[in-house]
């Protein structure tokens, strides 16, 4: 399925997640939203990792098939954090999991980032410290992506990280739920599913009586 036709999933409480969600299956078709250097671009302004007027500048300034490699790239990071997930939810991270991530740090070795006083109307001053980013070549698109990833490992309790029940489903999620009794990605994707199959298997079984 063409990923333009449909938003990006954004349902894992957790940005780092929601990045690993970028391919799904919502309906029957796996879609992948950062298929090409477009869907790059799309993406990561549905997720709010980086400012319009950046997404603006490198969309018009930089070369589709550039933008492609740096897709190319995210996919590629994707799918290597995935595998570090998939062994590792459901329990605690530790510090011997660190040497499994040293690629991340050397990703984020590369970031440009600088402190800047900007105007805030919620701070009692009217100012407020924040960190910004220089966006200054096209790979530095990764950089927000592998931010969120690190935040992940270090803020997440993995314990509570978990892989939607729905049998096609690949969506994963953090339950922050109270009980952390939350089972499917979301009701109105996996678990009006799970709902609708129960019904009918209660039917059958009835009619089987």
């Amino acid at each position: 399925m063409e990923y333009r036709s449909l938003p990006a999933i954004f349902v894992a409480d957790a940005p780092g997640l929601d990045f690993l969600n970028s391919i799904a299956t919502p309906v029957d078709e796996p879609v992948d939203w950062i298929a090409d250097g477009e869907g790059l671009l799309s993406w990561l302004e549905q997720a709010q990792l980086v400012p319009a007027e950046v997404l603006a500048h490198m969309r018009s300034q930089t070369a589709p098939a550039e933008l492609g490699e740096i897709a190319a790239k995210a996919r590629g990071l994707r799918e290597w954090f995935r595998s570090f997930v998939q062994k590792r939810k459901g329990r605690p991270l530790a510090a011997k999991d660190l040497s499994e991530l040293e690629a991340l740090n050397g990703v984020l070795q590369r970031d440009e980032q600088h402190g800047a006083i900007v105007a805030d109307g919620s701070a009692p001053s009217g100012l407020a410290f924040t960190t910004q980013r220089r966006y200054s070549t096209p790979e530095s698109l990764l950089m927000p992506i592998v931010e969120t990833l690190a935040k992940l490992v270090c803020e997440q309790d993995f314990t509570y990280v978990k892989a939607c029940e729905g049998p096609k489903c690949t969506l994963l999620f953090a339950d922050h739920t109270r009980g952390h009794a939350r089972r499917w990605c979301s009701m109105a994707i996996c678990g009006n599913r799970a709902k609708v199959a129960a019904h009918r298997a209660r039917l059958r079984e009835g009619k089987g009586g």
